[in-house]
């Protein structure tokens, strides 16, 4: 999994060989902000990216993301559970979850820098945005390199069929959501889930002593990734403005064959 954007930081306008647009730009600031032309560079400002082939990731994270929902969905010992607990559980565990089948299907993707507005655009448009809905975040690619740290440490693990299906199981049974109704009963699903995982880890893997805590570890490392970065990444190109909280939950309680849309 690629990266496709430098690292070296842009030189802002303010210092661009283009004399004429440093002239302009100087002029603009200070009509727009007296005194405050100098403060602050535009170049320090923190790259973004998105992604390369867009068409390409999203339709395989979209297939990703309904393989989630419906691995919930035919566990019956999560349809017990009451609605609020399956909500919360939904909202708190899909990132990683989605996450765990990105690595299991071998989704790999690449980004890009986004283009960013116009040095005079973004002149003219500061202090006339009141009112009007805020632009659309855009990942970073600080982010994204951490996304894919996480992921190639999931990739060289290896997981076998049995040891994704039960830590996904040790995943979404997570009792330590604040306001669950039944947490006890939750924490007895990941006790169980995590015993099957051990069960399965030590015959396939029985000179490797520590893979069992390590995966458990690892795991642990999904959930430091922000919803904001995955449906930013992934799903806004797709869904626009849509409320992704609000599609999950369709997904999760409508009929049968309800997908992202593409």
């Amino acid at each position: 999994m690629s990266t496709s954007v430098g690292m070296e930081c842009e030189r802002c306008q303010c210092h661009s060989k283009d004399k004429n647009t440093a002239i302009l730009y100087t002029l603009l600031s200070q009509n727009l902000h007296p005194g405050r032309a100098r403060q602050r560079c535009l170049c320090h400002q923190r790259r973004t990216v998105r992604l390369r082939t867009p068409h390409v990731t999203c339709q395989a994270a979209s297939d990703v993301l309904v393989k989630t929902i419906s691995f919930m969905k035919n566990l019956p010992s999560f349809y017990l559970l009451p609605k609020e607990d399956q909500l919360l559980l939904l909202d708190s565990c899909w990132v990683p979850l989605f996450l765990l089948g990105l690595v299991q299907e071998m989704v790999t993707f690449e980004v890009m820098e986004a283009p960013a507005p116009s040095m005079l655009k973004k002149i003219l448009l500061s202090g006339q945005s009141k009112g009007q809905e805020p632009e659309r975040t855009q990942p970073t690619l600080a982010a994204v390199q951490r996304l894919q740290c996480c992921l190639n440490t999931f990739w060289s693990l290896d997981l076998s069929p049995k040891e994704y299906a039960y830590l996904k199981g040790a995943i979404l049974f997570n009792p330590d959501i604040p306001g669950l109704r039944v947490s006890l009963y939750i924490e007895s699903l990941q006790r169980e889930a995590q015993r099957a995982l051990q069960e399965v880890v030590q015959p396939l893997h029985p000179d490797d002593q520590g893979r069992f805590s390590h995966i458990l570890l690892v795991a642990s490392s999904l959930k430091s990734i922000p919803p904001t970065l995955i449906t930013d990444l992934f799903f806004r190109p797709v869904i626009g403005d849509a409320d992704i909280a609000e599609l999950l939950v369709e997904m999760l309680y409508e009929a049968p064959g309800l997908c992202v849309p593409c």
